[in-house]
């Protein structure tokens, strides 16, 4: 895959539908891990653990794996709870393990209007285990989005890699399987198209940084300080917006920002933002959809 290297100072203007200035998302990753794995390497289940000196993955890890399923059990449910108080309507990317076994969080997300995206078969299971064998790696995606398929009755319409641990053959994997944007990518606050072999694929920013694993867990934030670097973020992009049009996205994981004490930082971060004039609270699809009307003006493709 390639895309092209044009700073945001070089870009032409970026508006979102209606003159909006700043689009946010939220995302809630609905993810699904296996207790063990056949492996006697330590098992790395999508993110850093609660409790350090990793276990074989041919050994139960009981605490770290209930802490991630106290996300399944308790945490979701609280912050579908706040969302449908505010009136917000996440995005959810779900495993296809979420699907085959956790369908009632899927369900949930269906019956609220979320937007649903593929985020690999299992959490755990990194596409970067097979850089070297594309063929693998796309049979892989197609069985995650086959259940996808299935559970959801609707087309995926893109991806995102558990852990964004994608390969240098995604994009295109992609491509060929029909799917309109990617969001490995954290490199922007607004999207691009990336090339591939098969065709172009937009690039909707996924966000790392602004995440509440990397603020609450690996920084150890409290809630105050997550949510004031949540409205700083806001606060700078909202006002650069008046020249061009930026996304905020918002990642959040039931395990962690779904506890008691962590959730007031989200829903004064919300409470906040819906007092701002020209927020477009959107979708992945909508705004790949709207950025296809509006690409060539912003980033215009090579002759």
């Amino acid at each position: 895959m390639k895309y092209p290297y044009i700073p945001i100072v070089n870009r032409g203007k970026l508006s979102w539908p209606e003159n909006k200035k700043l689009a946010i998302i939220i995302t809630i990753n609905l993810e699904t891990w296996n207790l063990i794995k056949e492996t006697n390497k330590p098992y790395y289940a999508g993110g850093p653990p609660i409790l350090p000196d990793l276990l074989p993955g041919n050994v139960p890890d009981f605490p770290n794996y209930m802490w991630r399923e106290y996300g399944q059990r308790v945490g979701v449910w609280r912050l579908f709870e706040l969302f449908d108080q505010l009136g917000i309507k996440p995005g959810c990317t779900i495993n296809a393990e979420t699907c085959n076994r956790r369908r009632e969080m899927v369900d949930a997300a269906m019956e609220r209007g979320c937007e649903l995206i593929p985020h690999n078969f299992e959490q755990g299971e990194l596409l970067t285990n097979f850089y070297n064998d594309p063929e693998k790696e796309e049979e892989l995606i197609k069985r995650t989005l086959k259940v996808f398929e299935e559970t959801t009755r609707t087309k995926p319409q893109g991806w995102l890699s558990s852990s964004l641990r994608g390969t240098l053959n995604t994009a295109d994997i992609l491509v060929r399987n029909g799917l309109k944007f990617y969001c490995d990518t954290m490199n922007d606050d607004q999207p691009y198209m990336i090339e591939t072999p098969s065709g172009e694929i937009t690039a909707v920013p996924y966000n790392n940084e602004i995440n509440d694993f990397t603020l609450l867990t690996r920084r150890g934030l409290t809630t105050d300080e997550f949510r004031d670097v949540l409205l700083e973020e806001m606060s700078v992009l909202y006002e650069e917006s008046a020249t061009t049009a930026k996304i905020m996205n918002i990642g959040l994981h039931p395990h962690v920002s779904g506890r008691a004490y962590r959730i007031r930082a989200i829903k004064e971060f919300i409470q906040e933002a819906q007092k701002l004039q020209g927020v477009w609270w959107t979708t992945r699809s909508d705004l790949t959809d709207w950025y296809a009307t509006c690409q060539q003006e912003h980033i215009p493709r090579s002759p």
